[in-house]
């Protein structure tokens, strides 16, 4: 940097600046440059076709060294967004890491080559990986933030969960807190305010810092935020410690943000610090800011940019001469230089590692681990009754277990316990949980279904095993983003540095008599397209139980679809297994031998498979049927001894035709069996609508046992 002014340096009295020493002083202008330099060098790169992306942290720089010495490494637990470098680097990032990320080595510690540069996730610092999508990160770091109170309540849980697999990065200190950032483009996403709503609900310990640069991208923020100010909009939030500072000055924002995790260390509840700072460079290098803000506008943002500003200032209050600074920023050039080209010289990943890492290399639910035998005991339970019972059992064993969601507990304020039955779920599948484990342990959530599954990533990445319940597959497309960008990648990204394994319980599927559009959908093709997830959905009281049981003590995230026609019915009743039963995934079950056909479904569907296959028996047709139960992993091995068996095959399945889960069974068959098949793959599905209201309709649109029993026939006659 240029300077005219040189003084000598002499003693500083640290009251003028925070009571921040001179070497304080110094570091925090050493990591703005570095930060500045990485950027840079790695500008230089992308421009040279060596590295493949970038983004930088330029003008933020100066709000972040100064939380850099507000957090404790190791100690705090850090969500950064992807302008964070300054502050990745307070804390302990080196540079080789971050090169390492930029040219995408097989060494790069924060997700090995897997995602771009600037995604910081670091175990041994407590820094989170987070993902490109915007916002997402909030809600996350809520449920990091009901970890750390959970932790406090629950001390054990701590133990077993540093004993499970990565537990050795599973941490707690008694004034831990949680940092989340954003830029102010980022305020603008639900997840935004679903976060904040839940940390002032639970007085969670938790910093949010707004980096606002005033862009979101080429959106100025008075076009992305009412008033142009997300400061004002959330002033009113109660039990919240609010702030603004200019977020250039690292002082300014050092005591603003001092004070800030103060309010959070003494548990009074959440923070968030509204930081002003600039944008000098564009977006990334695939913007281009010219196109949208004028000179005169850029030439203002270069005069606000934290690194001059702040290198002038300490040499003008004489805590540093220019030749010192000099030195220092010749010193950050070699450092920079010398780890860019070790990255360059670093080597890629191997081509083997694609898959590496997309599920647990610890505890394979599909092993021989999980099969038992069930000691029955006591009256015929229904589904509803085993989903209970069986998350009793398992919350008495793992303290690590907590029930969240809409309605689960039996009530929220304890006090009116005695005085109510107790709600437990719109479904009673978790009635008297509450009761007998505490609110601490089955709490209630706002109607926020992308908080819920957010928090439940959150609290699995700090060694928590969250249940969460989705009221209605109907209404988890809120919560898309978090189960398909979020949960289902957190462990392949990080590159196993991380885990999510959170159980995510939906009540699914039609067949109601009235459920209509939105009570009645099915979609679980959605979630078996997505790589990283379980997805499992049984259809007999005994097969949820040991199912189950196996999500919750898996080391995966599981989607766990139960279907809402099944949760009462007689048929499908079971006295309990025992407090050990679990069945493997990807395992099916034979429902019926036969000989002439086979039919291979879930969920539902199967009941209506039974059915018409005792109607055909009566006529000597022998249909063999197969549930599924596991959808992905699925059992492929089943599929391919039943149709070798009996060499036609119809895959049936109550969400629509086309496109559907059964279309890719069909095509395995005829790609794999072709030779084994004795007439074309059949399948009897949804019409390509949504169910409606009128029960007549529903009959029509969904399969029903008659349709079950025509295909049957005219596949016979082939």
């Amino acid at each position: 940097m240029a300077v005219q002014a040189r003084t000598k340096p002499a003693k500083i009295d640290s009251s003028r600046y925070q009571g921040l020493l001179r070497g304080d002083l110094l570091r925090i202008y050493r990591t703005m440059y570095l930060s500045r330099r990485i950027d840079d060098r790695e500008i230089q790169l992308k421009r040279q076709n060596k590295t493949f992306f970038q983004i930088s942290g330029a003008g933020h720089e100066g709000v972040l060294a100064a939380a850099g010495l507000v957090l404790r490494p190791g100690h705090d637990w850090v969500y950064p967004y992807y302008r964070d470098r300054a502050l990745c680097l307070a804390l302990g990032v080196t540079p080789l890491e971050m090169f390492l990320q930029a040219v995408g080595a097989k060494d790069d510690p924060n997700s090995g080559g897997r995602q771009m540069p600037s995604h910081w996730g670091i175990p041994r610092l407590n820094i989170l990986p987070r993902s490109s999508s915007t916002g997402m990160q909030y809600t996350q770091a809520v449920g990091m933030a009901e970890a750390t109170q959970y932790f406090e309540k629950f001390p054990h849980a701590l133990k077993q969960a540093q004993q499970a697999p990565l537990g050795e990065h599973v941490r707690h200190q008694p004034d831990e807190i949680v940092y989340v950032s954003g830029g102010d483009g980022s305020t603008s996403e639900g997840e935004f305010f679903e976060g904040l709503n839940s940390a002032c609900l639970r007085k969670l310990p938790m910093l949010f810092l707004i980096e606002d640069n005033g862009w979101a991208i080429s959106v100025p923020v008075q076009f992305q935020t009412a008033g142009g100010n997300i400061a004002k909009l959330v002033a009113n939030y109660p039990g919240l410690f609010l702030e603004e500072c200019d977020g250039s000055d690292p002082l300014a924002s050092y005591e603003v943000l001092g004070r800030a995790a103060e309010y959070c260390r003494a548990r009074k509840g959440p923070a968030l610090v509204h930081a002003q700072v600039t944008r000098p460079y564009s977006h990334s290098l695939s913007d281009d800011e010219k196109l949208y803000k004028t000179n005169a506008l850029r030439q203002e943002e270069a005069h606000r940019d934290p690194i001059p500003k702040f290198g002038l200032f300490l040499v003008r209050e004489g805590i540093v001469d220019e030749k010192e600074l000099e030195a220092m920023e010749a010193d950050v050039d070699r450092e920079v230089r010398e780890a860019s080209d070790q990255a360059l010289a670093a080597e890629p990943p191997a081509k083997e590692s694609i898959l590496v890492n997309q599920y647990s290399p610890d505890v394979d639910p599909s092993s021989s681990r999980f099969e038992s035998t069930p000691q029955l005991s006591g009256e015929p339970r229904t589904m509803v009754e085993m989903i209970s019972a069986t998350l009793a059992d398992e919350m008495e064993r793992d303290e690590r277990i907590a029930v969240l969601g809409e309605d689960v507990a039996d009530c929220c304020n304890e006090d009116d316990l005695k005085h109510v039955k107790g709600k437990g779920g719109v479904f009673k599948a978790t009635v008297g949980l509450q009761r007998r484990f505490g609110y601490a342990r089955v709490f209630n959530t706002p109607i926020a279904e992308a908080c819920i599954v957010g928090s439940s990533l959150g609290m699995a990445a700090r060694g928590l095993k969250p249940v969460a319940e989705i009221q209605f597959f109907d209404y988890i497309w809120p919560a898309m983003m978090q189960l398909r960008n979020e949960l289902s990648l957190f462990r392949w990204r990080s590159n196993g540095a991380f885990k999510a394994p959170a159980v995510i319980r939906v009540a699914t599927g039609g067949y109601l008599t009235g459920g209509a559009i939105y009570h009645s959908q099915s979609g679980e093709v959605l979630f078996t397209h997505t790589p990283g997830i379980r997805v499992i959905m049984p259809s007999t009281a005994l097969d949820l139980c040991g199912l189950l049981r196996t999500a919750i003590r898996s080391d995966d995230p599981v989607l766990f679809l139960e279907h809402k026609h099944l949760y009462r019915q007689p048929y499908n009743r079971s006295p309990y297994p025992g407090p050990d039963y679990t069945i493997p995934f990807g395992r099916a079950r034979v429902v019926r031998e036969g000989t002439d056909l086979s039919l291979v479904t879930y969920g539902a569907v199967v009941h209506r498979a039974e059915v018409a296959a005792a109607q055909l028996e009566r006529e000597g047709v022998s249909v063999e049927i197969i549930d599924l139960r596991s959808l992905s992993p699925f059992d492929w091995e089943a599929i391919a001894r039943t149709v070798t068996k009996t060499n036609r095959v119809i895959v049936a399945h109550e969400d629509m035709m086309s496109w559907g889960y059964g279309a890719e069974i069909a095509a395995l068959i005829s790609e794999k069996l072709f030779d084994e098949l004795d007439a074309p793959v059949r399948r009897v599905a949804a019409m390509d609508t949504f169910c409606a209201y009128q029960p007549a309709l529903e009959d029509e649109i969904l399969p029903q046992t008659s349709d079950l029993v025509a295909a049957i026939r005219e596949l016979l006659a082939y």
